[in-house]
């Protein structure tokens, strides 16, 4: 399970008519703890941001899940509720969990949502999507995740198959 914490970043951004005014962003970055959050911060928009910026506040979130959509940037806050049935006493007990959606408006972010927990197994609702002040999202992802690099004592199949093709040719 994922632990995301909400970082608040202040920093001189130039505007559009070539000003410099303090601004103040949240980014949400997922990490293992509170230090590898801001270690992860800094990494990640030391090249983004020109000039100092710093972290004001960090803090844990309560966001369980996030569908990062590639059409548009803009984060809405879902409230999902469901109930549940405790195994033991019988006793139904409602559960509220919040999740981030990327959408153009509040419309898109509900039915995105519903789209991406169509695979849940009991019946959930939507009460609440607000847009968030959230800038950007930097989930955890393993350099060698992506491109494990291939050991030097391995080769390609079809190499292989090729060598042994010719190896029992050569035997006959």
């Amino acid at each position: 399970m994922r632990i995301w914490f909400l970082c608040k970043v202040k920093y001189a951004k130039e505007n559009e008519q070539g000003l410099l005014k303090n601004v103040s962003e949240q980014y949400l970055v997922d990490a293992v703890s509170f230090t590898e959050a801001e270690a992860r911060i800094y990494d990640m928009l030391g090249s983004v941001i020109r000039g100092d910026f710093q972290v004001t506040n960090i803090s844990k979130s309560n966001f369980v899940d996030v569908f990062f959509f590639e059409d548009i940037d803009i984060w809405h806050k879902c409230k999902i509720s469901y109930i549940v049935t405790d195994g033991d006493s019988g006793k139904e007990k409602k559960v509220t969990q919040f999740m981030l959606v990327t959408a153009h408006d509040v419309k898109e972010a509900y039915d995105r949502i519903y789209e991406s927990l169509s695979n849940m197994l009991v019946s959930f609702r939507v009460p609440e999507v607000t847009e968030s002040p959230i800038v950007e999202v930097f989930p955890y992802e393993k350099e060698e995740e992506l491109n494990p690099p291939i050991p030097a004592n391995l080769r390609p199949l079809n190499q292989v198959e090729a060598e042994l093709r010719e190896y029992e040719e050569g035997a006959e």
